[in-house]
């Protein structure tokens, strides 16, 4: 059977979770994520009813240690077929959870197997410097690492700025003035941006998800031979009681 005009064959496909390991299975190049996510999390032990709460994402490992989440996958996607097309972009397939309201943390809590997911991910997260932990806090969840404490490390990590957001690689923005740069962190509601200015000040501006009334996404393709493609981000947004556009230049 074709699927998209896919060649349908078995085929061999690396699942990676946050800490580096990966489950290799055995798939159809036809087979979609939803049902490739269902069957890894079903091998991991994590009920049907706690899957929902998981999704799968393309990422990039870069050699400075940073990473890229490049995008959510769709569950009609085809992963294998979308790895291979990517092929030059070097991604990778994880699965990470899927929600921004970090209190949800505690529905998984109770399952050895979410658990872990979590507390990968929480560990990643630390290491990737995407949350920002006092110092106080740092040696707390350092302390509790050591005694694998999960729950414990998990209750505290949820206290700290930017735990459970989604890192953006850092962009171009028109906001507040044209030329400026920012690291974005989007969850609990908001897009949260650390604007550099062109006079290299900083400023963190907190845009509200409810305060946004409309959203454009533009493919500008590679600005010059050899880099990844650009998308333009058009962001309508209501600024102390005016509407206006925000543009983001990003690759994600």
């Amino acid at each position: 059977q074709d699927t998209f005009q896919i060649q349908t064959q078995r085929a061999s496909l690396d699942v990676y979770l946050a800490d580096g390991s990966n489950i290799r299975l055995d798939i159809q190049t036809s087979d979609t994520a939803e049902r490739i996510l269902e069957v890894t999390l079903c091998k991991m032990g994590i009920s049907r009813e706690l899957m929902k709460y998981f999704s799968f994402f393309f990422f990039q490992d870069h050699e400075d240690g940073s990473l890229s989440v490049v995008k959510k996958v769709a569950e009609f996607e085809l992963p294998y077929v979308s790895l291979q097309s990517m092929k030059e972009l070097h991604c990778k397939l994880g699965i990470r959870k899927w929600y921004m309201d970090p209190s949800l943390d505690t529905l998984l809590m109770d399952c050895r197997a979410s658990l872990n997911l979590l507390y990968m991910q929480a560990i990643q997260e630390v290491k990737k410097n995407w949350v920002k932990p006092t110092e106080k806090q740092k040696k707390e969840l350092e302390f509790l690492q050591t005694n694998a404490n999960k729950v414990k490390f998990l209750k505290l990590i949820r206290e700290m700025q930017f735990y459970g957001y989604l890192r953006l690689d850092p962009c171009l923005c028109d906001y507040p003035e044209k030329g400026c740069s920012a690291d974005i962190y989007v969850g609990s509601n908001e897009i949260n941006c650390c604007i550099k200015l062109p006079t290299n000040q900083t400023k963190e501006v907190s845009l509200k998800i409810n305060r946004l009334r409309s959203w454009q996404v533009t493919f500008l393709g590679a600005m010059k031979d050899g880099e990844e493609s650009t998308l333009e981000l058009r962001l309508e947004y209501n600024d102390s009681g005016t509407w206006q556009w925000i543009i983001f230049y990003t690759k994600q």
